[in-house]
């Protein structure tokens, strides 16, 4: 028996407030609407996910050899196997493809470590080489024509290939460029600043697929007679130019976002002005808006897509273009269901690694 002064141990809580059910009262049952809103939502996945499901795994026909062995009640994966690698390639000749294959698994060599735990060296190292070895030496597999490597002209490229291209590229391009004009934009040199204002208000006013058209369809008109741009540089040169505006004003809001006395107490260290931006103001305002820059970035990746209206086949136009091959009947929801995991693949991996550099740096200036 406890004495006057002796404390009882504490009780367990209650079974229903405690593991599944205390979570399932909590989060899902806790008020009648959301109990009703729970039963409501619950039945309507049970109704779409069930069939989806049924459809896309249980009753798919995943092996065969052509189109006569798909089955009527679930989902022709054989129509994705078979045209693969058009889906990644597009006509790039196949028995240069492993030239290609050495690019991405350089890109993916850049790019993997910074997801996972690795010594802050060597993701240095790996981030200058993404940034200006690996541009140089994919261009030289992929494109050819130097070391002995067969020429292939951009035309025949296509597929997840040019998607990954025209993305990495307008990214590496346009934060450099924005990141000056954003500088320039707030610059107290009245020239600098009307020509960074003017040129980010006319791209940001234009549709990008309106630039695309420009670039490939209007621009020859106003070359002199013999002169001619790849119409895929066309393309990248407006995707560059486009994305770099809308990243200029990502970064004129960190630069905005920054303490006046950051500035004040960097010209007190008698740092000159490009000192000063880059020892002290920029890393802080790009820490900011690292959810700004990923969002920019993710929007570019999306974008890439509409290169189809100029006549170069990514992922989304490969898929579009096989889709009328009479053979295969109707496999359109296979064929694009396949480029939405792609692209959701490499977009949610932006965003969730963008959410750990935020972390990490602790941008939330939390109290």
């Amino acid at each position: 028996m406890a004495t006057p002064h002796q404390s009882l141990p504490d009780l367990p809580p209650p079974a229903t407030q405690r593991g599944l059910l205390g979570w399932l009262r909590e989060n899902l049952f806790s008020t009648w609407y959301n109990s009703i809103l729970t039963v409501v939502i619950g039945y309507w996945l049970v109704t779409t996910l069930v069939p989806l499901i049924d459809w896309a795994f249980f009753s798919a026909v995943f092996t065969g050899e052509g189109p006569q062995s798909c089955a009527p009640e679930g989902a022709c994966w054989i129509f994705v196997y078979e045209r693969l690698g058009f889906f990644l390639y597009g006509f790039y000749p196949e028995e240069l493809r492993w030239r290609p294959d050495i690019a991405f698994l350089l890109f993916a060599i850049t790019v993997v470590p910074q997801f996972f735990p690795t010594p802050a060296v060597i993701k240095k190292w790996l981030a200058i080489f993404g940034l200006t070895g690996l541009p140089v030496a994919g261009y030289i597999l992929i494109a050819g024509g130097h070391f002995g490597l067969e020429p292939v002209a951009t035309s025949r490229w296509g597929g997840l290939m040019l998607t990954l291209i025209l993305a990495y590229v307008g990214i590496i391009a346009a934060m450099p460029i924005g990141t000056a004009l954003a500088l320039g934009r707030r610059s107290e040199m009245p020239i600098i600043r009307g020509i960074c204002v003017v040129f980010i208000e006319f791209w940001r006013a234009v549709p990008l697929i309106t630039i695309l058209f420009m670039a490939s369809v209007m621009l020859p008109l106003f070359l002199p007679e013999g002169v001619t741009f790849d119409k895929l540089l066309r393309a990248l040169v407006g995707i560059t130019l486009f994305q770099s505006a809308y990243m200029a004003e990502v970064v004129r809001g960190g630069l905005q976002a920054i303490p006046k006395g950051q500035y004040e107490a960097a010209e007190a260290l008698g740092l000159g002005y490009w000192r000063r931006m880059r020892l002290i103001i920029l890393p802080q305002a790009l820490k900011i808006v690292i959810p700004g820059i990923a969002n920019t970035v993710i929007s570019l990746f999306k974008d890439t897509t509409l290169v189809l209206i100029i006549g170069l086949f990514d992922i989304l136009g490969a898929v579009k273009s096989t889709l009328s091959d009479p053979a295969w009947g109707n496999v359109m929801a296979e064929g694009y269901l396949f480029v939405a995991f792609c692209f959701w693949v490499f977009c949610f991996g932006m965003s969730r690694y963008s959410h750990r550099l935020e972390k990490k740096l602790e941008t939330g200036h939390k109290e």
